[in-house]
């Protein structure tokens, strides 16, 4: 069975900045558990059918119009129909005074009642991003996270190939450190995934000989980033001079990371290979491979011969991350 995350709900009122109108007790222990969101206007006119109990509420214009439309009975009775259920919170779009029988009903159910002057659509789609985030599957990887060019390098290998070193080295040409030893993956949608440092080591990176530095304080805030979406993932191992290494660039090796492919490169690590420079053109031609260009296609086809017909695979590689 899946692992389930929580987030408390004073990090939500944080992020979204909401007003708190009524808390049955502190935010902190209040835990929401669903990236899902919902506007309960089937609800409201009582149909429960597939009502879920962890999703927040959000109520907007069209749901308070409504329920003022109705007679004083018939409105008393949609809410208590509602509340009596008790969604994890409501939040309260537009700046609408939800009104004291409202507030009242709540009260009785216990159920927190947020509000905010933002537009419905605004906070379900802000309230939407941030719990996907936050509530993400996740698992936690042994490598090196950069952002070069834009693009979220994962570093992986053996510890001791140069993982860190090299990410000094990018960090030093203007590129962003995200997460040194351990990366924290997310995945925040079908096809994303975003890797961020565990709080207690952020910043920080392993040089030996040298010790722990931190990255920030030597280096400024323009060399770290706290999170990044990870777009390519490079294997960093020693030089086999056995082994047979791609030197054309048209076949497609991937790895599976929370069931999402991420495209993959082996570097061999030897004395004299500049490993940032390296990296840095990886980075640079992953991102022409997204938007349709290769240029062995195009020297193949300058030579004269058809990129079509020459094998293609599309590799899987189960790497020890």
């Amino acid at each position: 069975m899946p692992e389930v995350y929580t987030i408390p709900l004073s990090k939500i009122i944080h992020e979204l900045q909401l007003e708190t109108a009524f808390l049955p007790k502190s935010a902190d222990d209040i835990l929401i558990q669903s990236r899902d969101v919902v506007r309960p206007g089937m609800e409201l006119n009582g149909y429960h059918e597939y009502f879920d109990p962890n999703r927040i509420a959000v109520l907007g214009r069209a749901e308070m119009y409504m329920l003022e439309s109705l007679k004083p009975e018939r409105r008393a009775m949609a809410l208590d129909s509602y509340l009596s259920l008790k969604p994890p919170a409501v939040i309260v779009a537009r700046g609408i005074d939800p009104g004291k029988d409202f507030m009242e009903i709540a009260e009785t159910y216990h159920v927190p009642v947020l509000r905010t002057t933002e537009s419905t659509s605004n906070v379900v789609a802000s309230l939407v991003a941030y719990l996907n985030v936050e509530l993400a599957p996740r698992i936690t990887r042994h490598g090196v996270l950069v952002e070069v060019y834009g693009e979220g390098i994962l570093l992986v290998g053996d510890s001791g190939v140069g993982k860190s070193e090299t990410a000094i080295e990018l960090i030093k040409r203007g590129h962003r450190l995200i997460a040194d030893d351990a990366v924290e993956i997310r995945r925040v949608s079908s096809k994303s995934l975003v890797g961020q440092s565990p709080e207690n080591i952020r910043h920080f990176i392993e040089l030996r000989g040298i010790g722990i530095i931190n990255a920030r304080r030597i280096f400024g805030m323009g060399a770290v980033k706290l999170q990044e979406k990870i777009d390519m993932c490079i294997n960093l191992e020693i030089w086999d001079a056995t082994k047979v290494y791609d030197r054309m660039g048209m076949d497609s090796e991937y790895t599976e990371i929370l069931g999402i492919k991420v495209p993959v490169m082996t570097i061999p690590v030897k004395p004299g290979r500049n490993l940032a420079i390296i990296i840095e053109v990886a980075a640079m031609n992953n991102r022409q491979k997204k938007m349709g260009y290769n240029a062995a296609y195009e020297l193949l086809s300058a030579l004269g011969m058809d990129a079509s017909m020459m094998p293609h695979e599309e590799i899987k590689r189960d790497l020890d991350i």
